[in-house]
């Protein structure tokens, strides 16, 4: 039969009005509260850890699986994000954020009860599918309840929340470590570390509360009109499946690459990066064709979103550079102690609250991003330049003001990135849209931490072979050697006096075993142990002074990778174009960002619309 198209107008793509999606009062300070203390708990997991680990493995052992611990949270995590983002548009953000609270939290409290390093690993992988969720969808619902003219505030606040977690997760991790409170037989000295994991459940399940009886079901819009069986079929779970296998492939490649788990050249490295793009190469094929794809690869039509996403892989991996190597420099090379791994860099992540805030403060004022990532991009390039100078005879107030100039500038992106995805797309796509810069930033981090860690690893190994004393090699045994020049003798006093110790042994034993029998034979054996033992002392105080020479250097190269990063993102920022803050979403929407974007997508909702007319005049 005959029928006439019809277009779906913005009207009907926008049934209720902005204004009364928005939370007031009691509902809205508990909700936001609700939001920041799950983002901060989980935000904060991604590297509590690290610190508290040399711990966990004396309790559980598995040296062996040492940094699964960390890797297992990564992978679960990073995995879930673009999944559960489109799903969230497709059905709602409120449950799918509830049972990821309700999984991180069960696991939390299964990783605290762990009694092998197995058990641990698993429930640290359980922690992170809930975290994934979490972190794909709180800034989402930020954006659900305010309107783009106020979200640059609120985004920037959470921006600060997320950074800030980020950078104090070792500094809180050391603490709970060494000071968490005891509980009779079940948190002991020996295992206060499982703190780390308890401290989650108090704050969680207030949080969770809060979400239950304040965030409403229907505050996000969905981006289809189908329901029930009808929407489950409708799911992508070819483009889930194959972004989920390409996303573990990939960064177990850098993981395994970048810990030296395996060389970079080695057939298992090799073989899952190679495997990796095999599969991200059939998951673009597949979103093509799938009716509601994961990734909407459309979006990158959009010259703004693009360049975003872009800015978002970019900020992590500049973050990530840093916060791993300025406490190894500050500690190793400067020679500055701290009580915990992450206290060294306590101005960096002030300064990234201080830029956060203040991006946020300008751009809701000039209701404009554009310039002030511009600005942000060229003081944190500044600010890594002069860390790139740091040598030896730097003082620790250089290294201070130049962390807080490149920490300001960092802060910026925390404010602005996720804004701009969300001005930059039409409200049914606020899941996959931040899902996807939220991806793209935490591929970053471990992107991040693949490249300068192997530029430092890398420079170090063949530097430090020019500056040791001719005689190492005669004094030292090839795993002697090895322990001396591990950075950890620069940081660690426990480590660098065990090394000294064993090495003194070894040359005494030697020496005296070869001193001849006789009526004097112990009065000269002693005299040969004291001078060998000197002799072992101050050859290892030069390869000691030669390890802190070349880290010097290596951390040098790695901050010029960083470096290079930043001239990167001042390059995209140029990108940017400002999408006004104001008006309903079909006006942002329609705002020519990005001409084919916005066409295509017309197209597509009125063939939609068509083809919905049709099967029901039918």
């Amino acid at each position: 039969m005959d029928t006439k198209p019809i277009a779906l107008s913005s009207s009907t793509q926008q049934p209720v009005a902005e204004e009364g999606r928005r939370l007031h009062g009691v509902a809205l300070i508990s909700v936001l509260i609700a939001l920041m203390l799950t983002l901060l708990l989980e935000a904060l997991d991604q590297t509590v850890v690290g610190t508290a680990l040399p711990r966990i493995i004396g309790s559980l052992q598995g040296f062996d699986r040492y940094t699964w611990a960390v890797t297992a949270y990564t992978l679960a995590s990073i995995t879930m994000i673009p999944i559960v983002g489109k799903l969230s548009d497709q059905f709602g953000r409120k449950w799918f954020l509830i049972a990821g609270a309700v999984i991180f939290l069960l696991g939390s409290a299964l990783a605290g009860a762990s009694q092998t390093m197995n058990q641990l690993i698993a429930f640290r992988a359980l922690q992170g599918l809930g975290a994934g969720i979490g972190i794909a969808l709180v800034f989402t619902v930020v954006g659900d309840i305010f309107p783009p003219a106020e979200r640059a505030k609120w985004q920037g606040i959470f921006g600060v929340v997320y950074g800030f977690s980020s950078v104090v997760g070792p500094t809180l991790g050391g603490w709970l470590t060494d000071h968490g409170p005891l509980v009779g037989t079940l948190v002991t000295d020996a295992t206060r570390w499982r703190w780390v994991f308890y401290i989650n459940l108090p704050v969680g399940l207030i949080a969770l509360a809060a979400l239950l009886i304040y965030l409403p079901a229907n505050i996000s819009e969905r981006s289809t009109r189908f329901m029930g069986w009808d929407a489950v079929r409708r799911i992508d779970f070819l483009g889930a499946i194959l972004a989920a296998a390409a996303t573990i492939c990939l960064l177990l490649g850098l993981t395994w690459g970048s810990n030296q788990d395996y060389e970079w050249n080695s057939p298992q490295v090799i073989g899952v990066l190679v495997t990796a793009a095999i599969l991200y190469v059939l998951f673009a094929l597949a979103e093509r064709f799938a009716v509601e794809p994961i990734l909407p690869l459309d979006l990158f039509r959009n010259r703004v979103f693009a360049a975003d996403s872009v800015l978002s892989l970019l900020q992590l991996m500049v973050l990530v550079g840093l916060i791993i190597y300025l406490p190894l420099f500050l500690q190793g090379v400067l020679g500055e102690s701290a009580t915990s791994a992450g206290a060294v860099i306590t101005p960096l992540s002030v300064s990234v609250v201080v830029g956060a805030m203040l991006a946020s403060f300008v751009v809701s004022m000039l209701k404009r991003y554009r310039v002030v990532t511009i600005v942000g991009a060229i003081v944190m390039t500044i600010g890594v330049f002069l860390l790139t100078q740091m040598t030896i005879s730097t003082s620790l107030l250089e290294a201070v003001i130049f962390m807080m100039i490149a920490g300001i500038g960092m802060g910026t992106f925390f404010a602005v990135v996720t804004l701009v995805a969300q001005n930059a797309l039409p409200r049914t796509s606020l899941g996959v849209g931040t899902a996807a810069v939220r991806y793209l930033g935490q591929l970053g981090a471990v992107l991040g931490v693949a490249i300068v860690g192997t530029v430092v690893n890398q420079t170090l190994s063949s530097d430090i072979v020019k500056r040791l004393p001719a005689a190492t090699s005669q004094q030292l045994t090839p795993e002697g050697l090895k322990f001396a020049t591990n950075p950890q003798v620069l940081v660690n006093p426990a480590y660098r006096d065990t090394v000294v110790h064993t090495a003194q042994r070894f040359a005494v034993r030697n020496a005296v075993a070869h001193v001849p029998p006789g009526p004097q034979h112990d009065q000269i054996a002693v005299s040969v142990a004291v001078q060998v033992a000197q002799q072992a002392q101050h050859l290892l105080n030069q390869v000691f002074e030669a390890l802190r020479l070349s880290l010097t250097v290596a951390i040098q190269h790695g901050f010029i990778a960083v470096l290079l990063f930043c001239g990167a993102t001042i390059v995209v920022t140029f990108f940017l174009n400002d999408v006004p803050q104001s008006g309903t979403p079909a006006d942002i929407a329609s705002q020519d960002v990005s001409d084919d974007y916005q066409n295509k997508g017309s197209k597509n909702v009125q063939t939609a619309a068509e083809k919905s007319v049709e099967e029901e005049l039918i």
